[in-house]
């Protein structure tokens, strides 16, 4: 497009009322030769993986078990553990499931699963794998 149609275009937009934004260069997001070997290879953004790092399930050794109380609405006394991970990470589980005997030292089989009343839960202790066992039935 030469000038002369450039400023002929912006006359008439004045003329009619209509917004003077016509397309010039400057906001085409097309980048120069220079500027592309200058920032390099675009770069993917690392997928974003939940607390077991996109594993299923991760076997770890329970720290100390604590209760702690949920958020607003609700009031109980929930069961949780701090577990070293195979990862070496450290987390907070949940324990569901009605009485547990973890303590110090047991391996717990966890997997990802948010508690939605505990603030910071993002794992829970699979029962019924290595020392935890399964949930007792009422008789």
């Amino acid at each position: 497009m030469s000038w002369s149609g450039l400023l002929r275009g912006l006359n008439m937009s004045i003329s009619y009322g209509l917004p003077q934004a016509p397309w010039l260069w400057a906001t085409r997001p097309m980048a120069t030769l220079n500027q592309m070997h200058r920032r390099g290879p675009l770069k993917q953004p690392p997928p974003t993986v939940g607390p077991t790092e996109g594993r299923p399930q991760l076997k770890g050794v329970v720290l100390r078990t604590f209760i702690r109380k949920p958020k607003k609405p609700n009031s109980a006394n929930r069961k949780c553990c701090r577990v070293r991970l195979s990862t070496g990470r450290e987390a907070v589980c949940f324990i569901p499931g009605e009485g547990h005997s973890l303590q110090e030292h047991h391996v717990v089989l966890v997997q990802g699963g948010r508690t939605q009343d505990l603030p910071g839960v993002k794992l829970k202790v699979v029962r019924g794998k290595y020392d935890c066992g399964h949930v007792q039935t009422k008789k």
